[in-house]
């Protein structure tokens, strides 16, 4: 087992996503190898996730099967959103790590390995609160490549009140990376070959607050198309209603380098509920934005989550939301029953509604949705799609059309075999509710 080796566990979203190719690059370009086999690993990093208790659980129980296999010599380290807030509870229920390093100084992982090495007596816990990520990085290419694609990270943190999130508490406040060393990124991506580039933050649409900026992710977007004119696709995730402006609208529309695609989760319909999750609660922007958007470009394809069973949530309220999703027919939507968060400033409301209740709610939205999803993709058989080419076999080839994010949207299916990264035309043939069937167009 070479001392200079570690095997990396990312979980959790494309944000962690990237801060594990991060942390993988900065041990890269110090000599250290990345091994596919954790049995030959002498570093052993489990990026953890602590969204919500299903996450908590999946990271508890990849780290404690990782310290029951761990070697003589080897040394476990758990990062991430889960160490940064539950550091006592990590150390206590998985007491074979080594080492631990929050959200906040994710590039401070080669300092911490190297440290290990000296084979300290006991386990070092590096997890400041400092929120400096995104202002000291020490030159790390702040991207994961996936394939043809890759997520591009904007800024870190999150200052939105939102009653039920525990990001702030993970990750703290916004702070927006600076937007010329984003450009240079994008640069090196675009000499990569990459065909897509999907900008994320918490919330992207908070972009360059920090830094003194106004409607600052429009401001990046359009230095974005001049420096990547190569990249054909730019998709943008995570914006937060009420913050998309006019501008973002128009540029959206006039560049077709930006696809028309826009992830905006709202969480509910009802005025009451959003209220009580200190969310923007002004439905009437909710549908004068939705209609200004499709006014712009007609083809728009929005993404929408939703949480089912929040504290105090009525049939009628529930109900509402159903309406709202009926009424506007949104493409894609996501759904989630509420999950109880200590520290958040929901903590007081308690977690009310029955477990069966969300159950029940949350299928009746989701088959609600799979409904009007099919109805959409209905309406596009006969019609022509540029699909991004995702991998192939002898018969069959896999891609995506702008209408569809990695990995939580559906997927193209194409008879045939087309090379990873070709950009191909495609006639819809037929139709599912998540994913599309076509043939290359003559």
């Amino acid at each position: 087992m070479s001392e200079k080796t570690f095997y990396l566990v990312s979980l959790g979203c494309a944000k962690n996503t990237v801060d594990s190719h991060s942390m993988a690059a900065l041990l890269q370009r110090a000599g250290y190898e990345a091994i596919d086999n954790p049995r030959e690993a002498k570093f052993l990093i489990v990026n953890t996730c602590g969204f919500i208790q299903p996450a908590r659980e999946e990271s508890l129980n990849t780290l404690a099967k990782l310290a029951r296999k761990k070697r003589k010599g080897q040394m476990l380290i758990a990062t991430g959103c889960l160490t940064q807030r539950y550091r006592e509870q990590v150390a206590q229920e998985v007491p074979g790590i080594d080492g631990m390093l929050g959200t906040r100084r994710w590039m401070d992982i080669l300092e911490l390995v190297e440290r290990l090495n000296n084979h300290p007596p006991q386990p070092l816990y590096h997890l400041p609160n400092d929120a400096t990520v995104g202002r000291d990085e020490r030159g790390v290419l702040r991207a994961a490549v996936e394939g043809v694609s890759a997520y591009l990270k904007i800024a870190d943190g999150c200052r939105r009140p939102c009653a039920f999130c525990a990001i702030p508490l993970i990750k703290g406040t916004l702070v927006s990376r600076p937007m010329d060393v984003i450009l240079e990124e994008a640069r090196q991506l675009q000499a990569a070959g990459v065909k897509e580039l999907i900008l994320i933050a918490q919330d992207t649409t908070d972009y360059g607050h920090d830094l003194g900026m106004q409607d600052g992710l429009a401001t990046l977007l359009e230095n974005l198309v001049k420096v990547v004119p190569e990249i054909p696709w730019i998709r943008l995730l995570y914006t937060y209603p009420g913050a998309i402006t006019d501008r973002l609208i128009d540029l959206m529309a006039s560049h077709p380098q930006i696809l028309h695609y826009l992830d905006i989760p709202l969480q509910h319909a009802h005025p009451e509920i959003l209220r009580r999750m200190r969310r923007p609660a002004n439905m009437e922007w909710v549908y004068r934005t939705i209609e200004k958007m499709r006014r712009a470009m007609p083809d728009l394809a929005i993404r929408s989550t939703f949480i089912v069973g929040y504290p105090g949530e009525t049939e009628t309220e529930f109900q509402t939301l159903l309406d709202f999703l009926t009424e506007v027919r949104l493409d894609r939507v996501g759904a989630f029953t509420y999950s109880f968060e200590p520290g958040t400033a929901s903590e007081p409301l308690g977690d009310p509604v029955p477990p069966e209740i969300k159950q029940e709610r949350y299928n009746r939205l989701m088959e609600l949705q799979s409904k009007i999803s099919l109805q959409i993709h209905q309406s596009l058989i006969g019609k022509n799609l540029t699909v991004l080419i995702e991998g192939a076999n002898r018969d069959l080839s896999v891609g995506r059309s702008y209408r569809d994010a990695p990995e939580v949207d559906g997927l193209v299916l194409i008879p045939g075999q087309h090379s990873p990264g070709e950009m191909l035309t495609v006639t819809v043939d037929s139709a599912l509710p998540n994913d599309l069937i076509a043939h290359p167009a003559p």
